[in-house]
This record gives C-alpha cells, sequence and structure tokens, in this order.
C-alpha cells in the first residue's frame, strides 16, 4: 500500500513527504486519514491527517467547522509552508486540490 501510495504522489506532482523541511512551502498528495473538528487556541478548526506511503502532515484549517470534500479516505493535494509542532508536521491553511475518485484510490 505505502509503495502505491508513493507512486499516486508521484504522479500527482507532490514531494515526498519524509523529504520536506521545515519552513519550506511544500506540495503534498495522498488520502486523507482522518479528519475532525478541533478547537485550536479557542478557535474553531478543521483538522486532517494527511498519508503519503512515506509520512504523515497534519492540515489544519483555522476558523473552519466543516470543508466540503474534505473526508476521510478523499486524496487531496494540499499546498502550504510545513512547520513543526509539537514533533508533528503541520500545514495550516494550505490550498488544495481534491483528487477525482477513482478506482484503486
Amino acid at each position: 500500500e505505502a509503495e502505491e501510495l508513493q507512486e499516486s504522489s508521484r504522479f500527482a506532482g507532490a514531494t515526498a513527504i519524509h523529504d520536506c523541511d521545515c519552513g519550506q512551502v511544500v506540495t503534498v498528495s495522498g488520502p486523507l486519514r482522518s479528519v475532525t473538528l478541533r478547537p485550536v487556541e479557542g478557535i474553531a478548526s478543521v483538522e486532517a491527517e494527511l498519508y503519503d506511503g512515506t509520512g504523515r502532515v497534519r492540515l489544519i484549517w483555522m476558523g473552519r467547522r466543516h470543508i466540503a470534500g474534505i473526508d476521510p479516505g478523499r486524496f487531496m493535494n494540499a499546498t502550504g509552508r510545513l512547520c513543526e509542532v509539537d514533533g508533528q508536521q503541520v500545514i495550516y491553511n494550505p490550498r488544495y486540490a481534491l483528487r477525482p475518485i477513482a478506482t484503486g484510490e
């Protein structure tokens, strides 16, 4: 499964998560493993975990309670500045593109 996700990510023009460095503007791609509504510093936020076969990154949209199409299992590309919070890679308010649902994804 990890190898298929890595290939899918490369095909989408994304950088493998394990190759991304803190502070870089990156594009990552893969399925969303989880999506939750979680307040961050008292502000409603949608948080999703994206996995590309090489690592995970948390995507956090501040001030949102729901984003149409952002659901567990959905493949997407996300672009933004990567940072590290509590030892985890995070992108705040990423630009994103939902990938078409295709057989095998």
